[in-house]
């Protein structure tokens, strides 16, 4: 590039970062609110990361009467389990305020009657994801500790290990909140107008094909999870389905009027 094409091509550059720059400033604000969310939530969970492991291991030991305690093999393991486990609480802990905030990002592009459907967004996304995670740790985990712990004997005595076992139960917890968003998100694609309520009843094959690949690598291909997890995202697709059909004949009910 010669030098008068660099001078002509600065002023273009410099005028589309000044369009920018207050999205910038304004993504930035929004991103240091969730980091400091975050990190306030992480450490509250640190402090009682004792209580909290003890309450996740409490479905292993119920599983087996050969289970009387967990084991780590590398010194700072455990501390390290204590930290990991601390901040995805405080990251699930953290998620209506990054609901919030990414909303808020956006909000000035909308219209005021989409603003205020922000505290409906952030209530119902917060309770499927909440759902998800309960479903996960006292319908679905105490299966398959089970389960698993079924291959246990006199012979073959189980020692596991913290870590592996704190981030298996915290990774199927967030597995299944994020999963039970199925429903929201497709009755928000459909008022959106992005997608109707009939092209998810057309493809509904496709998409529980697509279910059952992601649950079975979501769940690191254990086939008993993947059925655990893929039977209720079933369900819940059906649900979205007909969420997104009610919610659109009342849009169209209001254009109507």
């Amino acid at each position: 590039m010669t030098g008068n094409n660099l001078q002509a091509t600065l002023p273009v550059i410099e005028r589309r970062l000044a369009v920018f720059r207050p999205h910038h400033l304004e993504l930035r604000k929004r991103v240091i609110k969730i980091f400091i969310a975050i990190t306030v939530f992480t450490a509250a969970a640190y402090v009682f990361s004792e209580r909290i492991a003890g309450f996740l291991i409490a479905p292993l030991k119920h599983s087996s009467p050969l289970i009387t305690k967990l084991v780590y093999t590398n010194l700072p393991e455990a501390f390290l389990s204590y930290i990991k486990l601390s901040f995805m609480v405080g990251l699930a802990c953290s998620f209506p305020v990054i609901l919030y905030q990414a909303w808020v990002f956006i909000s000035p592009g909308l219209r005021k009657e989409e603003k205020k459907l922000a505290v409906t967004v952030v209530f119902w996304a917060t309770l499927l994801f909440a759902s998800g995670a309960c479903f996960a740790f006292f319908g679905v985990l105490p299966r398959m500790l089970v389960y698993f712990m079924s291959y246990a004997n006199p012979q073959l005595e189980p020692l596991p290990k913290i870590g592996i076992y704190l981030t298996f139960i915290i990774r199927t917890m967030m597995t299944f909140g994020l999963s039970f968003e199925i429903p929201f998100l497709m009755v928000m694609a459909g008022k959106a107008n992005f997608v109707q309520a009939a092209y998810f009843k057309r493809k509904r094959m496709y998409f529980y094909a697509v279910i059952v690949f992601i649950a079975f690598m979501l769940t690191a291909g254990d086939f008993m999870a993947t059925a655990l997890l893929a039977i209720p995202l079933f369900g819940l697709y059906e649900v979205g389905i007909f969420l997104t059909m009610l919610f659109s004949a009342k849009h169209e009910e209001k254009i109507e009027k």
